[in-house]
């Protein structure tokens, strides 16, 4: 791929020759003059006045003994190095509450006969806060009140551009100090550590925090997040008081820069005629937490301390952090500033990394480790040998045996490994951990094979350590880790390393960490269908995952969202086999398209915000699909896959209102697929075609509920019809306005709402129309014996006598509880009937609760509850059928941007500015793609219902059936010369194209503009499909013959 480094054939054979660095180059970005303060000493006139006034306290209130109060209050005017300006505006009493405290502290300490000084000093207002704290130069304390920890999410964590919080923090200078000079302060091993300075002073460390108070401006919200808007219009006004010009200059700039980027801006400036180095970091609020103290950790861990730390927060949504950094002993190093640079994007996508603090791990470590983690708690739980031979004695087919075979399977996955277990297994063993990362690092650092590697601490390791290949690795952990379960945990980071085809981690600057994994790792017993690429991201508050099945492939990008620590736990348990689930399924449905499936799936952590985890998610995959052309902000990454590569995006579970934002950031990012990166876009400003508007979906789900209708003659307005998923939803709402069925239940969201009479049509319509749930029903248009139960009620009587106790408890099950002819399904979570519930849709005779079942939901059913239903005569259509209207319209629509040149698609997919009027060729196009969908879904119903006609098969085996047969098909076709007749290719395509299009710019223009492996696959699927539809699933090869000798008899005339 362009831009993408191919790593040479046998890494470890060459890396040798490369290791030796001339010289090191200054990680700086400038040099700050000798007395430059960055902030401007502030002026307090009556400082003196002030002084006196706090002694008269002191000495009035008679805490302190008389003659220590002048050298006290002394020592906090003069050696703390705190700001005039804080003097300034604190009050005589609160300065010396502060001075009796820390003298209460020491006396504290003598007391208790402890060989060190333990202050802790805190106050908290509603707008400000103070804390000053006995803190060792160099030291992350492990143990304690975690100031800088509580700093970060009680302030820092929650500034937003209204309400915002900013810091000063200050190191007690070097002097004597009275009362304690013979105290020692312990290091975070409890070791007695010497600092720098002679004094116990240097052990102090104060915090100022106060709630910012930003200059008026005359600019818009819109304006005022513009790179180039003038600092001065963001900025907290005791800021300006106090920067100097040169900071000015200097945040200036990395506001601007932060704003263009997702992720954080970092700067390094030396100080002339100093040890001090200054690092300073922009970043958008909201991008990361806990990031202050995650800092500090970052800088101890290279044998750096602060003197002075300043926490800026902007109008405009900006952070800028300041840090005053001082070595522990020597000089500065300049390679461990780098490192220190490099690595704080680290710290900013993992700021919160259980296996960095207080461990022996540096930062790359650390981070590495953490994604292996990950990795191991998906990967891990798998079923082994045991299951496999256990699977092999059961028939999956008996709905006893399949439901023992389901509760053994997630018995396995739930306590075979946790994550706790997994993680203390790796902290246990951090030397497996390091040799892991140095084979990880020498096959995906690129700076590696260059010559501009500047030898850092880490990079000292790498040289010095041998690097072990993967069979290495896996015999030194056999050596070296005699318990199985922690072996067994450890070798999954081999898996790791050897799945890994590319990876953004050694990217400058990033958001989430990223890998292109070989799915080859997977185990066949339990994922059948080989996989041909998957994606892991990992970040702070989320992780997630992106499967696909082909080269060319499509499928939503859903948000799955949890109510509380246990729902969360049971959706990390199920992440990754429910994007195989969707992608298997999407696979299949997109049997009349070009793309194969694919799926995307985030899974956010408690209190997490979606909007941000879906931004950095999709950066994070741009990372490994565009070149990285900006050195030392996107650098080349090695790529071992070696073939360039396109991820299409589709709107799914809580996503569907970022569309557009991951379009323009394709576009931003230099895509040049960027129309075509997601569909379900705005139709005004990105040309999308909305699936809810048109009713795509759910025409689909149409042509199967009103084909079984047809076929079996009902008349639709007698037939009652259970629906889950509702009013406010793409497919409820459109089921309700497309339908003309007697609804008895609708389950959503909110709750359920049932009237064995019907619920009344007019008001379902009002509220599928308004898109709102059926909380909104009006009750008062129920029968006697229709009810609405929510799912915050609690003992509800039905006007049955029965009583509710629980209304999420009754929704979730209420699928399973009412009878009518035909269930529905336009939501719900997958699996939603099982093999272990299904037994429940039938009463005691037998007899189900509906005759028929249209899965409009992905993976409502599982397989086997499918089957067991259809063995009681339920005519069951399956998801991969029956909804797969959306991935229609969404190729379709990715079709014209590929298709439209930029001018023709800004004039024929959008809107006028200022409009929201859509263009004659808009409507026309829309039509084209309806009227395919429901051609498509009438094709295929007509040939399940004659194959189960001729066979006798179930519904949801030939569903199956019939799209692997095409999937095959068109596989086939594509390795054959077939599309190479000419006029055979424009002849399928002339009719696979839509009409309307053809007329607008021609077929010679769409084949020019199309990839040919596009085109190519568009040619395939196109006669797969009609082939299949035409001459059913068992047809022979001189079938084939003939129906090619049909369409070139065709393409001839």
């Amino acid at each position: 791929m362009p831009g993408h480094a191919q790593q040479p054939p046998s890494p470890l054979e060459h890396i040798r020759g490369h290791l030796d660095i001339p010289r090191t180059p200054s990680p700086a970005h400038g040099t700050i003059k000798a007395g430059d303060l960055g902030y401007a000493k502030a002026s307090f006139a009556g400082k003196d006045e002030h002084r006196k006034a706090v002694l008269d306290i002191v000495t009035d209130n008679g805490f302190l003994p008389d003659v220590l109060c002048e050298s006290e209050v002394d020592w906090f005017y003069t050696q703390l190095g705190i700001d005039d300006g804080l003097f300034k505006l604190a009050s005589p009493q609160e300065v010396a509450d502060h001075v009796e405290s820390l003298y209460g502290a020491k006396v504290q300490a003598h007391a208790s006969h402890k060989d060190y000084l333990e202050i802790k000093l805190e106050k908290e207002t509603e707008n400000s806060a103070v804390f000053i704290f006995t803190s060792p130069p160099g030291v992350s304390l492990s143990n304690g009140p975690q100031y800088e920890q509580r700093i970060d999410k009680q302030y820092l964590d929650k500034s937003t551009t209204t309400n915002a919080y900013r810091l000063e923090s200050y190191r007690a200078q070097p002097a004597a100090q009275p009362a304690a000079d013979h105290l020692s302060v312990p290091n975070g091993n409890g070791v007695s550590h010497t600092p720098p300075a002679e004094s116990v002073a240097a052990q102090l460390r104060s915090y100022f925090i106060s709630k910012c108070d930003f200059v008026e401006s005359k600019l818009s919200p819109e304006e005022l997040q513009q790179p180039g808007v003038d600092l001065r219009e963001v900025a907290d006004k005791t800021f300006l008081e106090k920067a100097t010009e040169n900071t000015l200059e200097i945040y200036q700039e990395l506001m601007d820069e932060a704003l263009r980027r997702m992720g954080p801006v970092v700067a390094a400036y030396e100080v002339e005629r100093s040890r001090e180095r200054r690092i300073v970091i922009g970043y958008k609020q909201g991008g990361t937490n806990s990031f202050f103290s995650a800092l500090s950790d970052l800088y101890h861990s290279y044998g750096f301390y602060s003197t002075r730390k300043y926490v800026e927060n902007f109008r405009n949504g900006v952070t800028i952090v300041s840090l005053y950094l001082h070595p522990l002993q020597g000089p500065p190093s300049e390679a461990s500033i780098l490192q220190i640079i490099k690595e704080s994007s680290l710290i900013y996508v993992l700021p919160n990394n259980p296996l960095f603090t207080g461990s022996q791990l540096t930062v790359q470590e650390a981070t590495y480790a953490y994604a292996g983690w990950i990795f191991a708690q998906h990967f891990l739980n798998r079923l082994g040998p045991a299951y496999s031979a256990l699977k092999d004695l059961l028939d999956e087919n008996d709905s006893v045996q399949a439901g023992v075979l389901s509760d053994i399977r997630a018995r396995f996955r739930q306590e075979t490994f946790t994550r706790g277990s997994i993680l203390e297994t790796l902290q246990q063993y951090p030397d497996v951990i390091r040799l892991a990362y140095i084979s990880f690092a020498y096959r995906h650092y690129y700076n590696v094979f260059g010559n501009s590697l500047v030898p850092t601490l880490s990079y000292a390791r790498l040289q010095s350590a041998e690097v072990l290949s993967g069979e290495q690795l896996s015999a030194h952990i056999k050596k070296h880790v005699l318990n199985k379960h922690d072996a067994q945990i450890l070798e999954s980071f081999v898996t790791f390393n050897e799945a890994i085809q590319k990876t953004n981690f050694f990217t400058p600057t990033k958001v989430a960490l990223s890998f292109r994994l070989d799915p080859a790792f997977l185990p066949q017993d339990e994922y059948p269908v080989r996989a041909y690429g998957l994606f892991l991201v990992v970040g702070d508050g989320f992780r997630g995952f992106h499967l696909r099945f082909k080269d060319v492939a499509r499928g939503g990008l859903r948000m799955i969202m949890s109510r509380n620590r246990e729902n969360y736990s049971i959706n990390q348990r199920n992440l990754f086999d429910e994007v195989y689930g969707l992608a298997s399924t999407q696979a299949l449905k997109n049997k009349d398209i070009p793309e194969g499936g694919s799926k995307g799936a985030i899974l956010p952590d408690l209190g997490a915000n979606p909007q941000v985890v879906f931004c950095k998610f999709v950066d994070a995959i741009f990372d490994l699909l565009l070149p990285g052309k900006t050195p030392g902000v996107k650098d080349k990454i090695v790529d071992l896959y070696g073939k360039e590569e396109i991820l299409f995006f589709g709107p799914d579970e809580g996503t569907a209102n970022y569309m557009a934002w991951l379009a323009n950031h394709a576009r931003a990012r230099g895509a040049a697929w960027w129309k075509a990166s997601s569909t379900g876009k705005p139709a005004s400003t990105h040309g999308g075609i909305p699936h809810d508007t048109y009713g795509m979906t759910s025409l689909s789900v149409r042509g199967y509920t009103t084909g079984i209708y047809r076929k079996l003659g009902l008349r639709e307005e007698d037939t009652k019809k259970v629906q889950t998923g509702g009013p406010d939803g793409d497919l409820g709402s459109n089921e309700i306005l497309l339908s003309k069925d007697k609804t008895t239940t609708i389950i959503d969201g909110s709750g359920t709402a049932h009237d064995p009479n019907g619920l009344d049509r007019d008001e379902l319509i009002r509220l599928a129309k308004a898109r709102v749930m059926v909380s909104n029903f009006d009750r008062s248009k129920l029968s006697p014996e229709g009810y609405i139960v929510l799912v915050d009620d609690r003992d509800v009587t039905l006007p049955n006598g029965d009583i509710v106790a629980d209304g999420t408890d009754f929704r979730n099950s209420a699928h399973l509880r009412y009878k009518a002819d035909i269930l529905v399904p336009c939501g719900g979570r997958p699996e939603s009937i099982n093999i272990g519930n299904v037994s429940r849709l039938w009463d005691a005779d037998g007899v189900p609760n509906f005759k028929y079942l249209v899965e409009g939901a992905n993976l409502f059913c599982s397989p086997g509850a499918r089957l067991q239903l259809e063995k009681k005569g339920v005519v069951v259509i399956r998801d991969a059928s029956a909804n797969k209207g959306g991935v229609t319209s969404s190729s379709l629509e990715v079709l014209s941007g590929m298709c439209l040149n930029d001018k023709e698609f800004i004039e024929l997919m959008c809107s006028p500015p200022g409009t929201e009027t859509l263009s004659d060729f808009y409507q026309a196009y829309a039509r084209s793609i309806q009227e395919i969908i429901s051609q498509n879904a009438t094709f295929e119903f007509e040939a399940i219902w004659a194959e189960h006609e001729r066979t006798g098969r179930a519904y949801t085996l030939l569903s199956d059936d019939l799209s692997r047969k095409l999937v095959q098909l068109q596989d086939q076709m594509e390795q054959s010369s077939l599309y190479d007749d000419v006029p055979l290719r424009r002849a399928v395509l002339a009719r696979a194209l839509p009409r309307v299009l053809q007329d607008k710019i021609g077929l010679d223009t769409i084949l020019s503009r199309l990839p040919q492996a596009y085109a190519l696959s568009i040619f395939s699927s196109y006669i797969a499909s009609r082939y299949v539809y035409s001459y059913g699933i068992e047809s022979s090869p001189i079938d084939f013959h003939y129906f090619l000798q049909k369409l070139s008899a065709e393409a001839e005339a």
